[in-house]
């Protein structure tokens, strides 16, 4: 009995040794998913506001006015206001042509950084159709 009591002893500080080891592993492995959780998450919601950026420029587009670089850029800052986000600075910017709109959006958080570009075309339902139906008897 003497021989069991030793033993026991013996192996109780050893649980407690691997645990230092183990335990900041664990919680350094566990840091780094909720980081990388909210990387992909804030970058997602940067793109679909880029996004929805670039659908309402290419919708303005077909108005009389058409639709400037600036006034995508207000859509899309519009947009990213207010939204729950890690990402400190989110900056855009917005390219308008005849044919296709593209709106680029960057954001950084320390050595964080993310980017996305995200482009719609400007079509004109309206006269394909016309010519569709000009076409059918």
């Amino acid at each position: 009995m003497k021989q069991e009591r030793i033993t026991d002893r013996e192996f109780s500080g050893m649980i407690t040794v691997e645990m230092a080891y183990i335990v900041p592993v664990i919680l350094f492995v566990f840091f780094l998913s909720v980081m990388g959780i909210f990387y992909y998450h804030d970058k997602q919601v940067i793109a679909a506001c880029a996004y929805e950026a670039a659908v309402t420029g290419s919708t303005k587009a077909r108005e009389k006015n058409g639709v400037t670089a600036g006034t995508v850029g207000a859509v899309f800052e519009e947009r990213v206001h207010g939204k729950c986000i890690l990402f400190g600075e989110v900056c855009g910017s917005a390219q308008v042509s005849d044919e296709q709109i593209v709106v680029k959006a960057s954001a950084a958080k320390g050595k964080l950084r993310a980017a996305v570009m995200e482009t719609a075309s400007v079509t004109e339902p309206e006269t394909k159709i016309r010519k569709y139906r000009r076409l059918m008897p």
